[in-house]
């Protein structure tokens, strides 16, 4: 089913890179990312360990708030536009990579289809998403399962480390 927009609804965005120059693929992509929307606000970049696929170098992460006119749809494939943009090759699921950008949450939409999934299907497991999310929108709902991001930051079990590297703010934009 898709969802046709015409006012102005908050994504969610999680970005991370974890080759070459990470702090300049963010700052990239985020500039690209203000093609589609207005950059709303910004966390701080945050340096976290790889999950999943650990034999591989840390990832700069860092989550935007986008105010945007689009469909998650459209939105999804200016993303990958971008990604593609950027030299995001997928040769490894999970593996390095120049840059990725999610979509966590788009306003209070729920959807599935085979190309997308809102809220990110994850999200909750990940403290790289939830940590500077929960920066710049603690009260975020989660709309499958009724809790706040910082709720479900809170809830996660140790581990998963995130250290903040780069604080929000003029220098990230």
């Amino acid at each position: 089913m898709a969802y046709r927009r015409c006012m102005p609804e908050t994504a969610y965005l999680s970005l991370g890179s974890n080759l070459g120059d990470r702090e300049g693929h963010l700052r990239d992509a985020i500039s690209r990312l203000g093609a589609e929307g207005q950059v709303a606000a910004v966390s701080s970049f945050y340096e976290t360990e790889p999950v999943e696929v650990r034999a591989q170098p840390w990832f700069l992460n860092c989550v935007i708030a986008l105010e945007t006119a689009k469909t998650p749809e459209l939105l999804m494939a200016s993303i990958l536009r971008i990604e593609q943009g950027m030299g995001r090759k997928r040769v490894q699921k999970k593996g390095p990579r120049t840059i990725d950008i999610d979509i966590l949450l788009f306003g209070n939409i729920v959807m599935a289809t085979p190309k997308l999934t809102v809220p990110h299907p994850a999200m909750q497991e990940r403290r790289f998403v939830l940590a500077p999310l929960a920066e710049i929108r603690p009260e975020a709902l989660h709309p499958r399962l009724n809790k706040t991001v910082l709720e479900l930051l809170e809830a996660l079990p140790a581990g998963q480390e995130v250290r903040r590297k780069i604080q929000p703010g003029i220098s990230i934009l």
